[in-house]
């Protein structure tokens, strides 16, 4: 038994008057040898082929030919420009070199970017930092547009999704809030007793916790806690749906998916909010009032000295900066999967970015109101 011939690669270009030919010849294997270019290959792309002379071949014929087509000058994909000519190619070759061509050279782009000169990637950035704006400015109008058509009667989602998100982001919540929250509490206490004791002033940890779990840290905290963990389910299970082609389909049956899928959550966080932050802000004073009972403060007086620290305008500040939290929370979340990818990759990247931004509009809108309050002597 005879084992067949191998002859090695070799691509020939040719002119005639119809043009430019490429002639390709001999077996092109990925283990083979180099392949023999005669003739200077030039950044045109053939007009025709000849296979007569080619042998049995595998990716690296379509690989080379696909290169070789790339390289022609002003070619990025067949969305730009007409597929080049493949004529003279087996028909399994075409397809194949057909479909590649159909897809854009995103990974070339991407590197000619990372080397790039430095103003071209400040421009880069800040136009996808405003086009990151611009996209949560209207979701944010679209989100407003759905509220408007919900006090109108108008909104189309099931009161049983608005309850389950509700559980979800109330009840469910409530052991990692305690935690946390408590957890605060003992650190502010820890910490504010370590330098009140140099002045004899122990009995101010209760105003100091008190204070800042109600205005700043118990809301943070919260907020926080819900981007990670409400914000990233919202962002996975708007994704799924994405991938799954069930936004299309709710738009197919005439349902908006900003009232079947953005309202509920919401409102959801919008109702919750409020009544976690004030459950973590007493979850936090009564972490303090563990430390003040340690360093010989009795609970009753620790509380009675919270009671006359913490005033209505103290801790309504909190509460009030919980609803605007929540808001941002659900958006920003709501916002990202339905912007995610058609893949499951795309959805881990949709759940990430949702919880950088949702974290980031939080510390944002803190440090706003922050600055209000500092104006009004709040």
């Amino acid at each position: 038994m005879t084992s067949r011939i191998s002859h090695p690669p070799a691509a020939n270009w040719q002119r005639d008057s119809d043009g430019l030919i490429l002639e390709l010849s001999g077996d092109w294997k990925r283990d083979g040898p180099t392949v023999n270019i005669t003739s200077a290959a030039t950044k045109i792309a053939p007009t025709r082929y000849q296979v007569e002379k080619l042998g049995s071949y595998d990716s690296t014929l379509p690989a080379f030919i696909l290169s070789l087509i790339r390289s022609a000058t002003g070619y990025a994909s067949a969305k730009d420009k007409p597929v080049p000519s493949l004529n003279g190619l087996p028909e399994s070759l075409q397809g194949l070199l057909t479909l590649a061509l159909s897809v854009p050279v995103e990974i070339a782009e991407q590197t000619a970017l990372q080397h790039a000169p430095g103003i071209l990637k400040l421009g880069n950035f800040t136009l996808q930092v405003w086009k990151s704006i611009h996209s949560l400015l209207d979701f944010t109008g679209q989100t407003i547009y759905a509220l408007g058509r919900l006090f109108t009667g108008k909104a189309q989602f099931r009161t049983t999704d608005l309850w389950m998100v509700i559980q979800q982001c109330g009840v469910q919540a409530l052991p990692i809030v305690s935690l946390i929250s408590f957890l605060i509490g003992l650190i502010l206490a820890f910490v504010g007793n370590v330098q009140l004791s140099n002045f004899g002033a122990n009995l101010f940890v209760a105003d100091l916790v008190g204070i800042a779990m109600v205005r700043e840290m118990g809301v943070v905290m919260t907020a926080i806690i819900m981007s990670g963990r409400t914000g990233a389910a919202f962002a996975a299970f708007i994704g799924s749906m994405k991938v799954n082609e069930e936004i299309d389909a709710l738009r197919t049956f005439g349902f908006s998916p900003f009232d079947f899928l953005v309202l509920p959550r919401l409102l959801a966080l919008v109702l919750m909010m409020p009544i976690l932050t004030i459950y973590a802000n007493v979850v936090g004073i009564l972490g303090g009032m563990l430390v003040g009972a340690c360093v010989g403060i009795p609970p009753i007086l620790y509380w009675t000295e919270t009671l006359a620290a913490v005033d209505l305008t103290n801790s309504s500040l909190g509460v009030m900066k919980s609803v605007f939290f929540g808001a941002a929370i659900a958006i920003c979340s709501c916002m990202e999967g339905l912007n995610a990818g058609t893949s499951s990759a795309a959805v881990g990247l949709a759940t990430t970015r949702a919880v950088v931004a949702s974290i980031t509009m939080v510390i944002v809108l803190d440090s706003a109101f922050a600055a209000i309050f500092t104006l009004l002597n709040i």
